[in-house]
């Protein structure tokens, strides 16, 4: 049930050009300028390659053969393809493909996530906003949208009407979310709406980057617990994303990329200048500012929290993979333990 103890590194590779080879027991980078740097194989648990950054066949070889799994994301962080050194236990697929087959438990089990989606957004502002009725008065018609939303849904009869309290709480709690953000936040880095494929402006920008970095992780954790990405019981299977990796997503965007992403913001951590790269028609992070998301998103997924079903701590990384292991457990005999950990 417990998820191993992340021991190696995630080793993101974000200068545009670099190539990523071996040597020996080591993987070198080797970026269009500046020196080489290595790192022990030993020493590392996946590769992020973003944008058009490049790895050999050999270094491939020297993944698979250490269990490394190795990740392309887009320069905007958007998930294409992955690699992973195991195929997974057949009978546990066999198990999966059976159960999210069965409408009855894809809706149960929609009914739980949406829930735990949409808990988790009003708790946030509602935690976010303590300190009395006046700091909360803004915001007073998006919490009580998103409580509404969230009563709906124990009534849902099927899952597009839950898609659609799903929606209806999304609009409210992205209208409130940007007015978390204070005055000392330039304008330059707020946003009116939520936007994206792609982002036009820093704020969604910086929301979509982040929930690739997360989608990514999720992957890491379903391979990891030898479930297929491509059968979910929520989302349904489009291009190239993996529909129960945006299932399970679902779960963290609140707790592991938009409080710190609000938190940095308000930290005056960004710079509207140097951390993004503008055109009239996107908005995506530069170099600068990709290393600084990563940076944030990976402190996050280290810091420990205490786990309300199971009442152990553990980090959030660990995390991502025990409710992906919880949720198999709603197909073989244990249900009831998905998606009922909250924010406090």
């Amino acid at each position: 049930m417990f998820p191993p103890d992340r021991d190696g590194a995630t080793l993101h590779v974000v200068a545009q050009g670099a190539r990523v080879g071996s040597s020996g027991s080591q993987l070198v980078i080797k970026p269009r300028e500046g020196p080489e740097t290595k790192h022990a194989i030993n020493e590392i648990e996946t590769v992020l390659l973003h944008g058009y950054s490049q790895i050999t066949t050999q270094a491939l070889h020297l993944c698979m053969k250490n269990e490394v799994g190795v990740y392309w994301l887009s320069m905007s962080g958007y998930h294409y393809a992955s690699t992973a050194a195991s195929v997974g236990q057949v009978q546990r697929r066999i198990r999966q493909y059976k159960a999210l087959t069965d409408e009855s438990v894809c809706l149960r089990l929609t009914k739980s996530l949406v829930h735990a989606r949409v808990e988790g957004q009003h708790r946030y502002l509602l935690r976010a906003t303590r300190g009395g009725e006046e700091a909360r008065a803004g915001f007073e018609s998006d919490l009580v949208g998103i409580h509404n939303a969230l009563r709906s849904v124990s009534e849902a009869v099927n899952r597009d009407s839950l898609r659609g309290h799903e929606g209806t709480a999304a609009r409210y709690y992205f209208h409130a979310i940007r007015n978390l953000l204070g005055d000392q936040v330039s304008e330059e880095l707020r946003a009116d709406s939520r936007n994206r494929r792609p982002p036009r402006d820093r704020f969604n920008a910086l929301l979509s980057f982040g929930y690739g970095l997360l989608h990514t992780a999720v992957m890491r954790a379903l391979l990891a617990s030898g479930l297929e990405p491509a059968l979910g019981f929520y989302h349904t299977p489009r291009s190239a994303a993996h529909p129960l990796a945006l299932d399970l997503m679902e779960l963290f965007r609140v707790s592991l990329w938009d409080m710190p992403l609000i938190g940095s913001l308000n930290r005056n951590q960004w710079n509207a200048k140097d951390d993004f790269e503008v055109t009239k028609a996107k908005v995506w992070l530069s170099e600068a500012g990709r290393k600084k998301a990563i940076g944030i998103f990976e402190t996050r997924l280290q810091e420990t929290w205490k786990h309300p079903v199971l009442n152990y701590s553990l980090s959030y990384a660990r995390t991502i993979e025990l409710e992906a292991r919880l949720l198999e457990k709603e197909w073989t005999g244990e249900p009831g333990l998905f998606a009922q950990a909250r924010l406090r």
